[in-house]
């Protein structure tokens, strides 16, 4: 039976098919929602269903971010930390904002347990202000007074007129898997990640 992987996608998905399948070359027509050879299926998902396909069965394995699995509270089997995917989960403001005491902070973000936890965690209370999309933009607009969100090279906040006020968390990969497909494709599963991690130390 074949193996079948979630991957998220975007780039991340991307940089997670290069680690796991390469020299299989990368299918770039995201219209198309799997591929798959005589081993292995992918399914090309949003970032923020993958967990889900995993959870369910619907997928053996896949590739999420750590901040995704923590503000999911999700109990996949974490088999392997990888060696991309590395981002920050940070607070952040409007530069020209001084920052003073709020009985209660207005929090734009896409990880609202996460939030709650950190201000929870300082004794600051706060309203949540749930965004999908850009969430950059609601300090701007006078939406909320900070933003919780996962920076990378912090160019987008910079864009914006923001600038990181706090750390949360370190993210990275997480390689998941279901834990009764795990026990099914155990032997496949480990196969993969020796290969991939023999192969990427080669090239490292």
């Amino acid at each position: 039976m074949k193996l079948t992987v979630a991957l998220p996608k975007g780039r991340l998905g991307q940089t997670a098919w290069e680690y796991l399948f390469s020299p299989w070359a990368f299918p770039f027509d995201e219209r198309k929602l799997s591929v798959e050879n005589e081993s292995v299926r992918v399914l090309w998902v949003k970032p923020i269903d993958v967990i889900a396909y995993v959870k369910m069965g619907a997928a053996d394995i896949g590739i999420t971010g750590l901040d995704s699995l923590q503000e999911t509270g999700s109990n996949l089997y974490q088999l392997q930390r990888l060696p991309f995917g590395h981002c920050k989960l940070v607070t952040a403001r409007l530069k020209s904002d001084t920052p003073t005491p709020l009985e209660k902070l207005k929090v734009a973000t896409k990880y609202p347990n996460l939030a709650n936890n950190y201000y929870q965690s300082i004794s600051q209370a706060i309203d949540i202000i749930p965004l999908q999309g850009s969430v950059e933009l609601a300090p701007v607009i006078g939406l909320a007074d900070v933003i919780v969100d996962i920076v990378e090279t912090g160019s987008t906040l910079k864009a914006n007129g923001l600038q990181v006020d706090s750390e949360i968390m370190e993210s990275q990969a997480m390689l998941v898997a279901n834990h009764a497909r795990y026990r099914f494709h155990q032997k496949a599963i480990q196969a993969l990640i020796k290969t991939r991690s023999n192969a990427y130390a080669k090239t490292d």
